[in-house]
């Protein structure tokens, strides 16, 4: 299961995951978005199913579990890759955007996890990657609670990985750098002055790009292996340099 599975990084984690050999379900609020990232996998003879997931939402969390585990067999992957954030300063933000931002990037992966986690560790196999950001590593102007929602996931999923470590479950966080996709578009259109947000993330960019979908895509697909079943807890970026540790 692949949150945010209809566009952008999603997108791109899940088509990558069929090309590894697994049936994928892309879940997202954008229903379109899902289908047509289900049926581009199944155009290239993968097998898929699209579903529509609230992460704000336990019930259609369990839902959508429920219906993917019935068409295609136990859910022993998840990628929380849904997200949400408008740039502004912290002064000018109030508390409901608060609650929005924590609520779909961190609550969000706090609800997957928790319907998902026991079955794997039933099973004996599983692997978690929780999509963080730079910017919960660095900070980022105009990001406050956006980069302290995503810190919180790298936090929370180093103490999952503790509490499975023995249960054949692996727990790994990917944070991408600035990447070009319709989020951070949509963030851009919103602001002021986007053009100049853009080419101020590039200019921080040692690789003095943004990143590509498909880049972010090709740490998860490692992360979920059998060849990494020894690697849990770790929190890799992936963002042209920006984060070096």
């Amino acid at each position: 299961m692949v949150t945010g599975g209809g566009s952008g990084i999603g997108r791109a984690i899940s088509v990558a995951l069929a090309d590894a050999g697994h049936a994928v379900a892309p879940a997202d609020l954008d229903t379109a978005g899902a289908v047509a990232t289900a049926e581009r996998i199944s155009a290239a003879g993968g097998r898929a199913l699209a579903v529509t997931l609230d992460v704000t939402r336990p019930t259609s969390i369990s839902t959508a579990v429920d219906d993917i585990e019935a068409a295609l067999g136990p859910v022993d992957i998840v990628v929380n890759c849904a997200g949400w954030d408008e740039l502004k300063p912290f002064g000018d933000t109030d508390e409901d955007f608060w609650d929005r931002v924590i609520d779909i990037n961190l609550k969000g992966t706090l609800r997957t996890v928790h319907r998902c986690l026991p079955g794997m560790a039933e099973r004996g196999w599983g692997r978690i990657v929780n999509i963080s950001s730079d910017a919960a590593r660095v900070g980022s102007s105009l990001e406050a609670v956006y980069a302290g929602a995503k810190g919180g996931v790298i936090s929370f999923t180093k103490t999952i990985a503790r509490e499975a470590a023995r249960t054949g479950v692996t727990a790994n966080v990917v944070c991408p750098g600035p990447t070009d996709t319709p989020l951070l578009d949509g963030i851009v259109a919103a602001s002021d002055n986007g053009e100049k947000v853009i080419g101020a993330m590039a200019r921080a960019v040692p690789m003095k790009r943004i990143g590509q979908p498909e880049e972010i895509a090709a740490a998860v697909v490692y992360f979920c292996s059998e060849e990494a079943g020894f690697t849990t807890g770790q929190t890799l970026s992936v963002s042209g340099g920006l984060t070096m540790a």
